[in-house]
């Protein structure tokens, strides 16, 4: 099974995705941590764009193939990218469950955009003296 975490920055939905992933047992891809570390690694001239859902996209298809379950964490702000989780469900013959996450309270959602902080790193990290985006 796919499940796909898709909401606005501040919504809970990495909180959601990691405590499910955890509690299944499930492969846990984030985009954000994907597209950091492609940042990290230097290899493009510009924006990553959509590199980091290709990226997640491609490890859902091998981990599905494998019989795993895997809870994916992102934004998914455009039709495309919602396609390709749908293409990747089925290339798997996998089932998809898309859960859009919402906050509802328009001040306790600027409230956590605005406190945000850094929350889920990569390892390695600080060793290497770069950090990641929350």
């Amino acid at each position: 099974m796919l499940i796909v975490f898709s909401g606005l920055p501040g919504t809970g939905k990495t909180t959601l995705a990691h405590a499910l992933a955890q509690r299944i047992a499930a492969v846990y891809l984030r985009i954000d941590t994907i597209e950091q570390a492609i940042r990290n690694a230097g290899v493009l001239a510009g924006d990553v764009g959509a590199s980091g859902y290709q990226v997640a996209n491609q490890l859902a298809l091998a981990n599905l193939r494998l019989g795993h379950t895997v809870v994916a964490d992102c934004v998914n702000p455009v039709s495309e990218s919602r396609q390709a989780w749908a293409a990747t469900a089925r290339s798997a013959d996998a089932a998809l469950l898309d859960i859009q996450v919402i906050c509802s309270d328009t001040q306790e959602h600027r409230r956590r955009v605005e406190s945000r902080r850094q929350r889920y790193p990569w390892p390695g990290a600080a060793q290497l003296g770069v950090g990641a985006r929350a």
